[in-house]
């Protein structure tokens, strides 16, 4: 758990909140196959399939958030991390999967499994049910926690590992800089509603939830990785 990237304090305090958990889904055994390369590749495929889907929601959820915003800032930051999901990120796993001889069509309509419905709905419930604030608590998990595992992969990782791609994804500048981006934005969004000592506001604990629970079902994620259909 040491040197890890801040994304801004209230990632911060979330992921120390968090606990276990955490290590749970940032030191999964699926994120260490990436790093040494071990990962079977059907596995790989499998989680790459199902992120994509994934992704979709995800981008719909970040579309939501827009709707949510209440600055400028908070739309701009809402709106290119859209653009980076849809035209960028997504684009990892178009490539690698038409190499497979699978079409972006068929990514696009592939069955969710459980893991990824209850995660992708999950993080919509957030939105439709509560505010911008629970939008962020349930969404930074995966963009944070992304970069903080390419990072470390990227530093730590076996060179020319059969996953570097997805590996330099996530830890190019690029990727660092979208997360410190939504970092900043989200502790400007916190002190805006709940001031200066947000972990007094009565709200918090219920944020921290949020997150902790959006990270379990991170863990969920890569646990369906590893079991790829027969």
């Amino acid at each position: 758990m040491n040197n890890q990237p801040s994304y801004g304090s209230t990632f911060d305090r979330w992921r120390a909140g968090a606990g276990s958990v955490w290590t749970d889904y940032s030191r999964h055994a699926f994120v260490e196959g990436l790093r040494t390369g071990d990962l079977p590749r059907a596995a790989f495929l499998h989680y790459l399939i199902q992120d994509y889907v994934f992704l979709v929601h995800f981008s719909r959820a970040w579309s939501l958030a827009l709707v949510k915003a209440e600055t400028l800032d908070e739309m701009k930051v809402c709106a290119g991390t859209v653009d980076a999901l849809v035209n960028h990120e997504m684009d990892l796993h178009v490539r690698t999967c038409a190499a497979q001889g699978i079409s972006e069509e068929a990514l696009f309509n592939a069955e969710e499994e459980v893991a990824n419905l209850a995660y992708t709905r999950f993080v919509l419930d957030a939105g439709l049910q509560g505010d911008f604030l629970d939008m962020m608590a349930a969404l930074a998990p995966c963009v944070m926690g992304y970069g903080e595992i390419g990072r470390r992969l990227g530093a730590d990782g076996v060179a020319g590992t059969a996953y570097q791609d997805w590996i330099d994804t996530y830890a190019h500048a690029d990727y660092q800089g979208l997360c410190d981006t939504v970092g900043a934005m989200i502790d400007a969004a916190v002190i805006r509603r709940l001031g200066s000592t947000p972990e007094r506001a009565p709200r918090w604990a219920q944020l921290q939830a949020r997150f902790t629970k959006a990270t379990a079902l991170e863990v969920g994620f890569w646990d369906m990785g590893l079991r790829p259909p027969a």
